[in-house]
């Protein structure tokens, strides 16, 4: 078994590994909270968004693979500079608040078994997580990213300890309930957000360009086409694109789906409804060890590994995005494959955004709750992102005409578009109210 899943990891590409960094510490925090706070009310999202997820990554690692560029090359290729500022500018935003969370995240639980100051931990993660990106090249770090999959199989195995009435979690899933409440909402767009996040957009497209420049399939930026694909796109590799993209979107709801019923069955049953700190959230995981010497400290350890572990896999990509988005902006060279003397550009903003996103945390803003609120900015700006995204794929000029959105591509994005922005005027219009 260890052999087919050591084969399945290494064939995996660009969408298994958004597809874990998306279940990173602000999914596993929002994800926790709607279970402990709502129940299984809102599991019906879970399987909506395996159709969106799908969709949305598929067209960026499509325009990836079609035009050798990532979403803000592109975008400064073909449409006017306000564009191109207005989306990179509202991913850079998200990013920085989620990047802050997620390290200030890995910290606190880190803090559970390791007994060091909060800051002191979050500047550990944070050059830990720099140091290795600027050492390895992507092909030996996307090996090892690949691994830390495994650790969202706690809360898979813990959704089957905790006792479930699987029928009520099957009508839950099928049958949407909607609470026409600000609490409600707010985590309901949380839950869109730290789903269909930004960042992702930006880094599959360009992770699907840095596998194919690994390759060393690519001509020089200054060759490529500004319209129409590249000749060296195959229908093969659209097809393998789409297996990975549609694994790593399915997984990665599957691992979200059991986080929010192991918690909905464990800490929502037990009446602790609101999760405030890093142990709390760790309880969730109690049942699976319940029968051990020290069930609480052995959930605790396999929170905070599962926490640290899912962290080093998603900053990265947050941080990764950041680089690529700015430095295509601007023309200069980008490529976790290079050098950093071979582009300097590319690895300052890696520097910046991961110290700027590790600033956030010494402001004091409570670890977990930064968490969820860095999943409803991510619901909010994704809006205008994805019109973005689909405008581009849908683009004939640009796409050609063989690799434009389909009709199917085209009815899911623009559903996918109007859920997300119907979400986030109704959170906006309960908290005026």
């Amino acid at each position: 078994m260890w052999r087919k899943i050591r084969r399945a990891l290494r064939i995996a590409g660009p969408g298994i590994i958004t597809g874990a960094a998306d279940d990173d510490p602000s999914g596993i925090a929002t994800y926790s909270q709607t279970g402990a706070r709502f129940g299984y009310s809102q599991l019906w999202a879970m399987l909506l968004m395996v159709p969106m997820m799908i969709a949305l990554q598929e067209m960026c690692a499509r325009i990836g693979i079609v035009k050798g560029m990532g979403i803000a090359g592109v975008a400064r290729a073909n449409y006017h500079k306000s564009v191109l500022y207005t989306a990179v500018g509202l991913m850079l935003i998200a990013n920085m608040i989620n990047l802050g969370a997620d390290i200030g995240a890995m910290a606190a639980a880190a803090r559970l078994i390791v007994p060091l100051p909060f800051f002191v931990l979050a500047i550990v993660f944070a050059v830990l997580s720099l140091g290795l990106q600027i050492t390895f090249s992507y092909r030996v770090y996307s090996r090892y990213l690949k691994w830390l999959t495994i650790s969202l199989f706690a809360y898979v195995l813990t959704g089957f300890v905790v006792s479930q009435d699987w029928s009520e979690v099957l009508h839950a899933t099928l049958v949407p309930h909607i609470e026409l409440t600000f609490g409600y909402l707010m985590i309901l767009v949380g839950v869109l957000g730290t789903t269909i996040s930004p960042y992702l957009f930006f880094w599959q497209a360009s992770e699907e360009v840095e596998e194919e420049e690994e390759r060393g399939g690519l001509p020089p930026v200054e060759r490529l086409p500004r319209a129409g694909p590249l000749p060296s796109v195959s229908p093969t590799d659209i097809r393998n694109m789409r297996i990975d993209t549609w694994s790593g979107m399915i997984f990665s709801q599957i691992a979200a789906w059991f986080i929010i019923i192991t918690a909905a069955g464990s800490l929502h049953k037990a009446g602790m409804t609101n999760i405030a700190t890093a142990a709390d959230a760790a309880k969730a995981l109690e049942p699976l060890v319940h029968s051990f010497p020290s069930a609480g400290k052995i959930a605790e350890i396999i929170f905070a590994v599962g926490i640290v572990g899912l962290g080093l896999l998603a900053i990265p990509t947050l941080a990764g995005a950041a680089s690529y988005g700015l430095a295509e902006t601007f023309g200069w060279k980008v490529g976790l494959f290079r050098k950093p003397a071979d582009a300097p550009q590319f690895y300052v903003i890696l520097a910046v955004a991961m110290l700027g996103g590790m600033a956030i945390d010494f402001a004091g803003i409570d670890p977990i709750k930064a968490l969820i609120f860095s999943a409803i900015i991510n619901g909010v700006v994704a809006v205008p992102l994805i019109l973005l995204v689909i405008l581009i794929a849908n683009n004939r000029q640009i796409m050609g005409k063989e690799y434009a959105n389909g009709i199917w591509s085209n009815l899911i994005g623009w559903l996918t578009l109007a859920a997300m922005a119907l979400a986030s005027i109704a959170m906006l219009v309960s908290l005026i109210r």
